[in-house]
Formats: structure tokens, C-alpha cells, sequence
């Protein structure tokens, strides 16, 4: 692996003119494809194998009008305080509205006047009504004209003294993640400029990852038509994309800085960079990839298509670095300087004309990750113990998880979704703004009204029902619809086990007459994909840590220390799950973040973490561990490998673990709680994972393993084949001729 690697490096180094041009081209070629593909619907959310799922089918295929998937609106009325809607005044403003909101688009498809008999619309106290608007399209698919109309009409109506907000989806804006992103990636240059005393050397990661989002997203964006990809899916895309790009770059290219410090002319530099820190990217990528693609064991498609989506952006971003880094670092020649060696940015003298390497100069003083490695070599079980029982107290809250998936009442308080959420809630109770659709297949069964009768009644005398509507039939009559409206909220325990009685009461129903009773619609839907993804963690977690685990034996011929590797990373992800729910579902420090409604985690939460989590963890054992590994291959002792892997990989590190931090953090700022939720939850982790687990925790168990931790039984050690991420294969070919030999195949994977 490691010369095949080093031929890459210098080929790209060589070749660069080609190389830069292959990846321009791909650029643009994806680019014309996102300009000229067309507009995306919103993804279809399905979840296979649910009752929710399968009542949805059921009534696609017997009522389509019933299931239609159109963008809808509910406009939301209140009269002035001491007045009611159906006051002659307010009424006649409020059919006049329903009568613009009718004719305001053509792609509306209805309006129903909140007064009409067979609507009901107007609440017990007839301060509040409302009417609900359904469109002909999706919200992806509404265009800007038709939303403006809707704005509109419901800005005028406000104009009369009548408070009027607007709910739904057909409003729904693209997330954006605002200003904060563009300060993740500032604070990330920044970083890369105190790192290695450049503009031109921090500019390449930069500039090479940038590339490789542009290619992963509007590959996306040009396919997401085809494929039915949501929004979020490009978001996490770049999201992820963007933070690996720049730390496998920033890896890349400081191993080229270490190889010039040693006197190797640049050309060979470029070679080891890529054959030595490249082989460690390669490994590191595939970990995040198998975590990413992994999620497909879910059998929730908008997941796995978000998963496989940012997986591709990953291995975009390990391939541009493993060919255009070198590229780049032909193109900048000798201003990007040795280890050690100051640019003219931070004061440094220009060197002239000669490449001197820093190594031939008074030895440095020992830097702060040597000096730490000592320390924490010096006090293993201090150090151990102090990073557990902190990391432990992080993860305390998570015995208090709730799950649910974000509506409208997790909006800022400020939005007009929220508002009107809030006033249904007010007028109606807060179960209208999550009713329950039950689906009764009567195919088969003698008495299908009677049938239907029954299960209306059974169910209206259920806790926590608030109201239980009549059926009605689709054109055949052999399938009945009613829909329920809850005493308590949509994300609420009590809606929840609402669900399940029902169910509950479906199976006698189904033993009584052959009906067979489902509970589908959004609540139910969310209420399923939560129990879904619980039951796929742990099979989920049992096969990416597996897969990871037999990969990483491979990368360190080692069985402790990737065992090492895994419990730390459960550490990470159970102290970054508890900062998520102390923060989102418990409201500490949320104003600090943006917060202004707390509520259930998103359900998702859990299994993403930990698939996206346990990928960039590995990232930083691989880039460390390999260099400790590098160093007891060579002859050192256990505790004199983790000092030098310290000392050449700590401060590399580090800036990784806060460029990504700062990358991930950006997303903070999106107005998508979804999103929001995300970035925090990934920011956190790696701030836990790299300074903690990896920069503690890891040492102190190395320490502590001493050669132990190196140990592989001998019949493994033979059937293990030797990718040689160590670079042994280009030392024995420098012992042998000088250098590696172009044209011998050192290669063993």
C-alpha cells in the first residue's frame, strides 16, 4: 500500500498540470450538471415494514385522494380580543380570505371555508378558526409566486385586526445554516495558518477540500431528481465532506513538511507524504464510509441515501488529497517550508535559493505534545481515570433521552409556523396539530359499516382521545378512514401510547370480525420511525464497530489497541448524546445555541452519531496510533513510540479536531432544528473524542499495555495480509538502492 502510494504521490507531483486539470474538469462537469438538472421534489419519506407505512400504502392504492403527498397549508385566524369569528364582520373577512387563498395560485387545489357544515373548523369559544389549503404540488415544488400569493393574502387579513399566522409545510424554506458557517470555515483557515506559517500551505487543504464538497454536492443536487435526495441529504454531504477534506489534506500535507525538514528533495517528499500519511487516509476514509454506508441496515431510505451520499463525498475527498495535494504542492514549489521552518508570514527570513533542511539546525525544544505524552506516561491511572469519570458525568443525561421527530412546535418562537401551532393548540387542544388517521380494511368482511361502527366507537372510548371523527369509506366500501385527534401533543408520551392502545385494541377487533384496524399519518409515522431506528441500533453498532474493528486489526496488527479504539469511541458518543439532550431536550445553555424550544430528541439522533461519530473518531486513531505504531516498528520502547507519536502527530491533531469542530459548529446557525441538532451533536463529539479519548485516555491505556498492546497471535499475524500503512516497504527500498525503486513491487495489500 505504502509504495503503490508513493508512486501516486510522485506521479501527481509530476504529472501536475494533468492531475490539476482532470479534477477542474470534474468541477465543472458536476457543476453544468447541478445548473442544468431539474428541480428537485422533496424526497419521499417511507419507512418499509411499519403498520404506519403499510396503511399508507394500502389507502395509495384504494383512496389516492386520501393519501395525497401535496404541500398543505392551515391558515390560522383569531379575532381581536371581545370579538369572535363568527362575528358578521369577521366571518365575511375571513370567507373572503379563503375565497383569495382559492384563486391566489393555480397550483392550488382547495380551500375549505372554516364555517362550511361538514368543516367544523371554528373552536368551542369561536375565537379562533381555521382553513385548511392543499396544493396540487409538494413544497419542493411550489413555486415562488404561489408562496408569495399565500403570504399575501394572509398579510392582509392581518391588516383588519385579526391575528393570522400560517402553518404547514407549503412555506417551508430551504435550511440555511446563516453567517456562523462561513466563521467555521474562517476559524479553520485561521487555524491552518498558525499550524504551518502559511498562507500558501494553509490554502491547499482549504482549496482541495472546497473542490471536493463542489463535486460531492452538486453531484448531488444534479442527481437529486433521479433518486428522490431531500435537501438534508447535500447538506450533510458538505457538512461532513467539507471537515474530512480539510483534515485529510492538513495530514497529507504536514508529513510533506516532516519529509523536507529531513532533507528529501520534493519530489520524493510528495511521494512519502502520500505513501506514509496517505496510507493512514485511506484507512481512516474507509472507516467513515463503512459507518455512513452502514446506515442502509436501518431500512429507512431517506437515511440510507444520506448516508451513501456523504460517503461519496468522503472518498472524493480522500481521493483529491492522495492526487491533487502533491499536485498542489508542485505548484507551490519552495514556499511551502519544512517543519521547523518559519514562512515570511509569521517573520521568518526568506531562504535563498537553497532548500536547507531545519534538521541540520540546533535541535528544537521539546513541543507541548511531547511534553503531554511524558506527562500522561508518567501517570497513566491518574490520567485514565480523570478522563473516564469526566466523560462518564457528560454522558449522565442520557438516561433522561426522549425521541420524537421535530414539528411545528419545535420552531423558534418568532416564525409563523410556530404561531400558529401555538393557536391551534390554544383554540382546539393540542392534539389537532398531530391527529391520528386509523385505516380499517373491511375487504372481506360482511358488515363493513358495522365493522367500521364498532371500531369508531372502541376507540373514542379509549384515555387521551379527544375526539373521534365517523368513517369514511373510499368508493368501494371495503376500506373506512377515521381520523382521531389526541388530548395531548404530537411529540407527547401520552400520543404515543394512544397509538399503541389502539393497536392494542385493533388485534381484538381483527380476532371479532376480519377488519384489520392501522394507525398511520405524521404522528404515527414519527411515533414508528423512532422504534425503528432503536431496534437498528444495536445491529447497527455490532456491525460498523465490527467491519471497523477487523479493519483496523489489518491497519495496526494489533487486538488490543482497536478494542482500545472502539470503547473509547462509546465513551465519546454517550458524553456527546447526554451534551445534546442537557442542551436540546433539558434547555441548558440553549440561548447560547440558539435553542428556543425544547422537546424530544430527533429520532435519528442516536444512530447517526453514532455511524458519523465513530468514523471521524477512528480518523484521529488511525492518523495518531500509526505513528506510535510507526515509531515501535522502527525499534523504539512502548512509552518512547507515544512520545514520538506525540510529538509528530499532537499538534496535527489538534488543529484536525478544531477545524472540524469550527466546520461542524457553523451548522449551528441553521434555522433547521434538524440540522442545528446535528452540528452541535458533531461538534461536541469530536471535541470529546479528540482531546480526551485520543489525546488521553489513548496514551494512558498505551502506557499502561505497554508491548502488550502490540500483540497479534502468530496465526493471525500470518493470515492478516500486510498493507504496510507504516511505510516499511519504502525503507527496505531506501536501505536497498537509496530510494524506492519505481519499478518494483513492494506493494502487499
Amino acid at each position: 500500500m505504502a509504495t503503490f502510494l508513493y508512486k501516486l504521490g510522485r506521479l501527481a507531483f509530476r504529472r501536475r498540470h494533468f492531475v490539476a486539470l482532470i479534477w477542474v474538469a470534474l468541477l465543472t462537469l458536476a457543476g453544468v450538471g447541478a445548473a442544468s438538472a431539474p428541480t428537485a421534489a422533496s424526497s419521499s419519506f417511507s419507512i418499509p415494514g411499519t403498520e404506519a407505512q403499510k396503511a399508507f400504502d394500502l389507502l395509495e392504492q384504494r383512496a389516492p385522494e386520501a393519501s395525497a403527498d401535496g404541500a398543505s397549508a392551515r391558515v390560522v385566524f383569531k379575532a381581536p380580543d371581545g370579538e369572535k369569528v363568527t362575528d358578521p364582520a369577521n366571518k365575511a373577512e375571513i370567507q373572503k380570505t379563503v375565497g383569495e387563498l382559492k384563486s391566489g395560485s393555480d397550483q392550488v387545489a382547495s380551500a375549505a371555508d372554516p364555517f362550511a357544515p361538514h368543516v367544523k373548523a371554528v373552536s368551542e369559544d369561536g375565537t379562533t378558526a381555521y382553513a385548511s389549503v392543499t396544493y396540487k404540488v409538494t413544497s419542493m415544488e411550489l413555486t415562488d409566486d404561489s408562496r408569495d400569493a399565500l403570504e399575501k393574502t394572509t398579510d392582509d387579513a392581518r391588516g383588519d385586526g385579526m391575528t393570522v399566522e400560517v402553518g404547514g409545510d407549503a412555506l417551508q424554506a430551504m435550511p440555511h445554516t446563516g453567517a456562523t458557517e462561513i466563521i467555521g470555515i474562517a476559524v479553520a483557515a485561521v487555524v491552518l495558518v498558525i499550524t504551518f506559517g502559511s498562507l500558501v500551505a494553509a490554502g491547499l487543504p482549504l482549496l482541495t477540500a472546497l473542490i471536493g464538497v463542489g463535486i460531492g454536492v452538486s453531484s448531488i443536487t444534479a442527481l437529486a431528481s433521479a433518486l428522490d435526495l431531500g435537501t438534508t441529504t447535500s447538506t450533510l454531504a458538505m457538512m461532513i465532506g467539507l471537515a474530512v477534506g480539510i483534515d485529510y489534506a492538513l495530514f497529507i500535507v504536514s508529513r510533506y513538511r516532516a519529509e523536507l525538514a529531513e532533507g528529501r528533495e520534493r519530489e520524493d517528499a510528495a511521494g512519502r507524504a502520500v505513501g506514509t500519511a496517505g496510507s493512514a487516509v485511506v484507512f481512516a476514509g474507509l472507516t467513515v464510509v463503512i459507518a455512513l454506508v452502514g446506515l442502509a441496515v436501518v431500512n429507512i431510505p431517506m437515511l440510507t441515501k444520506m448516508g451513501v451520499a456523504a460517503a461519496g463525498t468522503v472518498a472524493i475527498a480522500v481521493l483529491i488529497a492522495l492526487t491533487m495535494i502533491p499536485a498542489l504542492l508542485g505548484y507551490a514549489g519552495r514556499k511551502v517550508k519544512p517543519t521547523g521552518e518559519k514562512g515570511r508570514l509569521l517573520g521568518g527570513r526568506k531562504k535563498s535559493g537553497t532548500d536547507a533542511p531545519v534538521a541540520q539546525a540546533a535541535p528544537a525544544k521539546e513541543n507541548l505534545g511531547t511534553r503531554w505524552a511524558r506527562f500522561v506516561v508518567r501517570r497513566p491511572v491518574a490520567v485514565l481515570l480523570l478522563g473516564v469519570l469526566g466523560l462518564g458525568a457528560a454522558a449522565v443525561p442520557v438516561s433522561g433521552l426522549e425521541l420524537g421527530l421535530p414539528d411545528d412546535g419545535a420552531q423558534p418562537t418568532s416564525t409563523t409556523q410556530r404561531k400558529a401551532y401555538d393557536l391551534i393548540a390554544d383554540g382546539f387542544g393540542p392534539g389537532f396539530n398531530g391527529p391520528l388517521m386509523t385505516v380499517t380494511d373491511l375487504k372481506g368482511v360482511d358488515d363493513a359499516k358495522g365493522a367500521a361502527a364498532a371500531v369508531q366507537k372502541k376507540i373514542a372510548g379509549l384515555d387521551d382521545v379527544l375526539s373521534a371523527g365517523p368513517p369514511q369509506f373510499d368508493k368501494a366500501g371495503d376500506t373506512a378512514i377515521i381520523s382521531v385527534v389526541p388530548s395531548s401533543k404530537p411529540s407527547g408520551t401520552e400520543t404515543e401510547n394512544l397509538v399503541h392502545a389502539i393497536r392494542d385494541e385493533a388485534k381484538t377487533v381483527k380476532a371479532d370480525s376480519g377488519a384489520d384496524v392501522m394507525v398511520t399519518g405524521t404522528t404515527a409515522m414519527n411515533i414508528d420511525v423512532s422504534q425503528k431506528l432503536n431496534d437498528a441500533l444495536l445491529p447497527y453498532l455490532a456491525l460498523v464497530v465490527g467491519l471497523a474493528f477487523l479493519l483496523l486489526i489489518v491497519v495496526f496488527r494489533s487486538v488490543l489497541v482497536p478494542l482500545k479504539a472502539a470503547l473509547g469511541f462509546l465513551l465519546s458518543v454517550l458524553a456527546a448524546l447526554g451534551a445534546v439532550v442537557a442542551v436540546f431536550q433539558w434547555g441548558w445553555l440553549g440561548s447560547l445555541f440558539g435553542v428556543e424550544q425544547t422537546g424530544p430528541i430527533m429520532s435519528m439522533m442516536p444512530i447517526f452519531m453514532v455511524g458519523v461519530v465513530f468514523g471521524l473518531a477512528m480518523d484521529y486513531e488511525v492518523f495518531l496510533v500509526t505513528r506510535m505504531r510507526e515509531a515501535y516498528v522502527h525499534g523504539e520502547s512502548p512509552h518512547e513510540a507515544i512520545v514520538t507519536g506525540f510529538r509528530h502527530g499532537a499538534r496535527v491533531v489538534s488543529a484536525a479536531a478544531v477545524i472540524m469542530i469550527a466546520v461542524f459548529a457553523g451548522f449551528i446557525g441553521s434555522s433547521e432544528q434538524m440540522v442545528k441538532m446535528i452540528g452541535f451533536g458533531l461538534a461536541i463529539a469530536v471535541f470529546f473524542d479528540a482531546f480526551i479519548v485520543r489525546m488521553a485516555l489513548v496514551p494512558a491505556v498505551l502506557a499502561l499495555l505497554g508491548r502488550r498492546a502490540w500483540w497479534l497471535p502468530k496465526w493471525l499475524d500470518r493470515a492478516l495480509p500486510n498493507v504496510d500503512v507504516e511505510g516499511e516497504g519504502l525503507r527496505a527500498a531506501a536501505d536497498k538502492d537509496g530510494e524506492p525503486d519505481e519499478d518494483r513491487e513492494l506493494v502487499r495489500v
